[in-house]
C-alpha cells in the first residue's frame, strides 16, 4: 500500500512510502528513515494520524488504525535524541564526581584553613557515593528500559538538577563549621539509609525479572520471596518509597537542610511518577490489588 507522509508543522507533504498490509508504525518510521529523510532516525519520529494527534505507539499495526492504501500520516520530528541508559550515566556520574571533589579537595571552595572532614562527613561521602555507584552499576545491568530515547535537550535539565544538589549538599556537610548530630541520631540515620538502599536495590532486581529480555512484556508486580518486596502488598512503586527513605534517614544522619530539601524535591518527582503508574496499573489490570496505594503505604 502506498502512503503519504506529511509534517506536522503546516502540513507539509514529505513525499510516499510503500509498505505491506501487516506492517506496523515501527515498519513507517523505519521507510521514513531510509527512503524519505537519513538523518530522521526512527527514536527521532512521532507519527500520528492527524496534525494534532496522539503519538502512535511502534507496536501499533496500520490495520489497528484502519490505515489504508492512499491514507496520510504525520510526522514530528522530535530532535536529536540520546538512549535513555547513557542518560542515567550522566545523571548519576555528575553526583559521584562532584562530591569526591569537594570532599577531598575542601581548600578549593573553603580556603587555605578549611581542615580535614570529621568522622560523620566520612561517613556522609560514602553512603553518597556508594548510592550513586550503585545507580551506575544498575544502569549498566538491572535496568531495562522500555523507552529507548529522550530529547538531548533534556539531559542538561537533568543533569543539572542532579549536579547542582550534590554541590549544595556537599558544601554544607563538609564545610569547617559543619556540626554532626549526636551519636543516636546518626547511627538511626545510617541504619535507615542501609535499609532502605538495600531495599531500593531489591525492587529493581525484581521489576528486571518481571520483564523478559527484549520485550515490552508488563505483568502485575507482586512480593518474590525477599523481605524487601513485601512493601509490595502495601504500593504499587516501593523503589521510590525506599529512595525516599534513603534520602530521608540521610537527612537524619547528617543533620543537613540541603540534604532535607533535596529529599523533599526528589519525594514530590516520585509521587507525580508513582501516582501515574499506580493509575495506568489500576486500568491496565482488573485483578490489580485495590488496596495498594502509590508510593506512601495508607496514605499517598
Amino acid at each position: 500500500m502506498e502512503i503519504e507522509v506529511l509534517s506536522v508543522s503546516r502540513s507539509k507533504p514529505l513525499g510516499k512510502i510503500h509498505l505491506k498490509e501487516d506492517a506496523t508504525i515501527k515498519d513507517v518510521k523505519d521507510k521514513i528513515h531510509q527512503n524519505l529523510n537519513k538523518s530522521l532516525y526512527p527514536d527521532r519520529q512521532a507519527i500520528k494520524l492527524e496534525a494534532k494527534g496522539k503519538t502512535l505507539k511502534d507496536e501499533d499495526s496500520l490495520k489497528t488504525h484502519n490505515i489504508q492504501n492512499g491514507a496520510k500520516l504525520y510526522l514530528k520530528d522530535l530532535g536529536p535524541q540520546i538512549s535513555w541508559k547513557n542518560v542515567f550515566l550522566a545523571e548519576y556520574a555528575g553526583p559521584l564526581v562532584v562530591y569526591l571533589w569537594v570532599y577531598q579537595r575542601p581548600w578549593v571552595i573553603y580556603g587555605s584553613q578549611s581542615g580535614i572532614p570529621g568522622n560523620v562527613a566520612m561517613i556522609a561521602a560514602i553512603c553518597w557515593c556508594a548510592h550513586y555507584a550503585k545507580r551506575l552499576l544498575e544502569t549498566l545491568f538491572v535496568h531495562r528500559f522500555s523507552h529507548g530515547t529522550m530529547p538531548l535537550s533534556n539531559l542538561f535539565r537533568n543533569c543539572a538538577y542532579y549536579w547542582l544538589f550534590t554541590l549544595y549538599v556537599a558544601y554544607h556537610i563538609n564545610h569547617p563549621l559543619y556540626t554532626p548530630p549526636n551519636g543516636t541520631w546518626f547511627y538511626v540515620g545510617l541504619a535507615g539509609f542501609t535499609f532502605c538502599e538495600l531495599g531500593n536495590l531489591s525492587i529493581h532486581i525484581l521489576l528486571k525479572n518481571l520483564r523478559p529480555p527484549g520485550t515490552k512484556v508488563r505483568r502485575v508486580p507482586v512480593p518474590d520471596g525477599n523481605p524487601f518486596s513485601l512493601l509490595f502488598n502495601f504500593v504499587s512503586c516501593p523503589n521510590y518509597t525506599y529512595e525516599f527513605g534513603s534520602w530521608l534517614f540521610f537527612t537524619i544522619m547528617t543533620k543537613c537542610a540541603p540534604a532535607g530539601l533535596f529529599a523533599a524535591a526528589g519525594f514530590y518527582q516520585m509521587a507525580v511518577w508513582a501516582i501515574g503508574k499506580h493509575r495506568n496499573y489500576k486500568k491496565e489490570f482488573p485483578e490489580y490489588p485495590k488496596g495498594r496505594k502509590a508510593i506512601l503505604p495508607f496514605i499517598l
